[in-house]
């Protein structure tokens, strides 16, 4: 007897009502989950109140029914809240085998599947959606925002320009995942690699993706920034792995990557696994800068198929919580697509050894070959980079470079090689008027030492930035010589650096200070 009353308690209107309003307050509250809690109670009790009723009392089951497709779309949009994905779109479909053109269910997982980057998707909900009486102009508004992403997505057709015209101001631009002409595939001593199915040319968008998780701060002092960083890297674990156990898909896609240890037994997942619109999203029931002092962390599942040279040929800038990978040189079909890990331009063999070693990896790409090759073959380098750490005249540090290439029977790009190892002195040298004069007769000219490492390493901000200087340096001087062809030249290298999503040429010049 007192089981029955319990039970008719349980499943009281009062109590159900009392329910629904109290979860209905938190979630206008924003006490998202707390609001989860009552209205699961709420579900569960209303699920079994109407399986009990079954074929007894229709009028009742049409009405808690209607409650309950309203609680499914309350608590998905409270899921939704907390970025958890799978379990809002579930409640969004349980609420829909309800009601199928139930409004507020509709628009709820339309913005769902916007956020999980499936823009047809979406579209297709908001299209339903707008068919209601109730639907505004806000509806329609995201149908453009779908169509504007879906369009992005599929051409990679991004331009920053006005947002860098504005001086960054404003809302960040908001970019779509994009996954350009790439395959992944076995890496020659890399493991596995991301890599070109055809020509691409410098500046051209690679992938633009955004991060399973990321953490960002201002770090302080020494001690108390170690300290931050900790924090903050904790904070990043915590992040990822609640979001692996929210999204089944974020889970695939984490757990493709390496963790660094028998690499050549990995399997090679498929491209389309990272494509938001064909990859089938399932619903599983187990729960991953200017500022000098600025720190970030992300992680970026596609971007990180992206393997280490010295000679790198993409560069990679961040927009917000998006990863923008481009091309910094020409790319041919076939050729693997590579990033450096660390600062390559003026790091000589042996540092940048040490500076992969720190990265758990031993460098193999051409580069590191033919420099290995040389300094074993050569006492004249070892004893050049011994003078080098002395800290001999910049002057005659390039001088001897140039010198010994000829005798070391150095040619082609091989020359672009050296000079991006020792890139420092030949800064040093071209950024001062006194070493010019002594020295600028005896050494090649600033143009072509820059066109050399930008061929080999890709462009580069230091690169640019010395172009730049040399047509300012012109300009002041009364020189007519700083012709069209140059700022082409220093427009292209703008774009292997920043990318062609600055298309407009004004946003470019402001960017690498000519404007």
């Amino acid at each position: 007897m007192g089981g029955e009353q319990f039970e008719q308690k349980e499943g009281s209107p009062e109590l159900l009502q009392s329910l629904r309003s109290k979860a209905t307050e938190l979630l206008f509250r924003e006490e998202w989950e707390e609001s989860i809690q009552l209205y699961t109670k709420f579900i569960d009790l209303s699920r079994t109140k109407i399986t009990k009723l079954a074929g007894s009392d229709p009028d009742s089951i049409h009405k808690l029914k209607k409650s309950l497709c309203l609680a499914l779309c309350n608590r998905a949009e409270a899921r939704a809240r907390l970025h958890d994905s799978s379990e809002a779109m579930r409640d969004c479909d349980q609420a829909l085998e309800i009601e199928n053109t139930h409004f507020k269910t509709l628009l709820c997982k339309g913005k769902a599947l916007l956020g999980l980057s499936k823009y047809s998707s979406a579209l297709e909900c908001f299209k339903t959606a707008l068919l209601d009486p109730q639907a505004s102009e806000s509806v329609t508004e995201y149908m453009e925002k779908c169509k504007k992403l879906e369009f992005k997505a599929k051409t990679g057709a991004f331009d920053l320009s006005d947002w860098i015209l504005s001086g960054f101001r404003g809302i960040t631009p908001e970019l779509a995942e994009f996954i350009g002409s790439v395959e992944i595939k076995k890496s020659e001593g890399s493991g596995r690699g991301l890599f070109a199915t055809k020509n691409i040319v410098v500046g051209t968008l690679i992938l633009v993706t955004r991060a399973v998780a990321t953490e960002r701060g201002i770090l302080g002092s020494e001690e108390s920034g170690e300290k931050a960083q900790m924090i903050m890297w904790k904070n990043f674990v915590e992040e990822v792995t609640k979001s692996v156990r929210r999204c089944d898909r974020t889970r695939r896609l984490v757990s493709s990557l390496s963790t660094g240890e028998e690499e050549e037994k990995l399997e090679i997942p498929d491209i389309s696994l990272f494509r938001p619109e064909e990859a089938s999203e399932t619903y599983d029931d187990s729960k991953q800068d200017l500022n000098k002092e600025y720190y970030g962390i992300g992680l970026w599942t596609l971007a990180s198929f992206i393997n280490h040279s010295c000679v790198p040929n993409a560069r990679r800038v961040h927009v917000g919580d998006y990863a923008v990978v481009h091309a910094s040189r020409d790319i041919k079909a076939g050729e693997e697509i590579t990033s450096a890990y660390f600062d390559v331009l003026s790091s000589p063999l042996e540092k940048r050894k040490e500076m992969a070693e720190s990265w758990g990896f031993s460098c193999k790409c051409s580069r590191c070959k033919f420099e290995s090759l040389l300094s074993v073959a050569n006492q004249e380098i070892r004893e050049f980079e011994m003078g080098l750490e002395r800290g001999v005249d910049a002057g005659n540090a390039v001088y001897t470079v140039e010198e010994g290439m000829k005798r070391w029977k150095v040619k082609g790009k091989d020359k672009g090689l050296l000079r991006a190892s020792y890139w420092g002195v030949y800064e040093e040298v071209y950024n001062s008027e006194r070493l010019m004069r002594r020295w600028g007769r005896k050494v090649p000219t600033m143009e072509v030492v820059v066109d050399s490492v930008c061929d080999v390493i890709g462009s580069d901000e230091r690169l640019l930035k010395m172009l730049v200087e040399g047509m300012k340096q012109k300009k002041n001087g009364g020189c007519s010589s700083s012709s069209i062809a140059e700022m082409e030249k220093v427009l292209k290298l703008g774009k292997g650096v920043y990318s062609k999503v600055v298309s407009k040429k004004k946003a470019m010049k402001t960017l690498v200070g000519l404007e």
